[in-house]
C-alpha cells in the first residue's frame, strides 16, 4: 500500500505546507535525500499551544503536538516530490521546549515516530533524536525536522 493510500485509510488529509517564517527553504534534497526545515505544530495557521512541557503543556499534549509537527513534516515532501516517493524515513530530529527538570522529550517526540511507522510501515521506522530546548520559535511546545531516502 502507498503512503497516500495509507494516509486515506487512516482518514489523515495533510495540511497545507506553511510559508517559511524566515530566511530559508522548507526542504532542500540533495541525490536521494529529502531534507525537511524544522516544523511546528501548526493547525490552520495557528498553533494550539504554547510553552514549555512540563509546565504549561502536558507531556501527553506534547506528544499530540509532536504528530501535528509531523504532519507538517508530511506536508513539506508531499510539496517537495510527493509522501509516494519516500522510501523510508531515515532519520526524525524533535525538540521539546522543556520546563526545568522535564526528562521525558522521548516520550513527547513518539508521537511523530509512531505517525511515520503509521504512514510508511516498516519503511516509517528510523533513527532519533530528542532534545530538550530552553524555548522555540514563537513559543511552541515542539518543532521536528527529518531526513527521508526518495525511490
Amino acid at each position: 500500500m502507498s503512503a497516500s493510500e495509507r494516509l486515506a485509510e487512516l482518514g489523515i488529509t495533510l495540511p497545507t505546507l506553511a510559508t517559511p517564517a524566515g530566511s530559508y527553504l522548507p526542504f532542500a534534497r540533495t541525490g536521494n535525500l529529502l531534507f525537511t526545515a524544522g516544523q511546528l505544530p501548526f493547525v490552520d495557521g495557528r498553533l494550539p499551544a504554547t510553552g514549555k512541557v512540563g509546565a504549561e503543556v502536558t507531556p501527553e499534549d506534547a506528544k499530540e503536538y509532536a504528530r501535528l509537527a509531523g504532519l507538517n513534516v508530511l506536508a513539506a515532501i508531499d510539496a517537495a516530490v510527493g509522501v509516494d516517493a519516500v522510501e523510508r524515513v531515515v532519520k526524525i530530529v524533535g525538540f521539546v521546549a522543556s520546563a526545568e527538570g522535564f526528562t521525558g522529550q522521548p516520550g513527547v517526540i513518539n508521537g511523530v515516530s509512531d505517525l511515520m511507522a503509521e504512514v510508511f510501515g516498516e519503511a516509517g521506522r528510523h533513527a532519533r533524536s530528542a532534545v530538550g530546548v530552553a524555548e522555540l520559535p514563537l513559543g511552541s511546545p515542539v518543532e521536528v525536522e527529518a531526513i527521508v531516502q526518495l525511490r
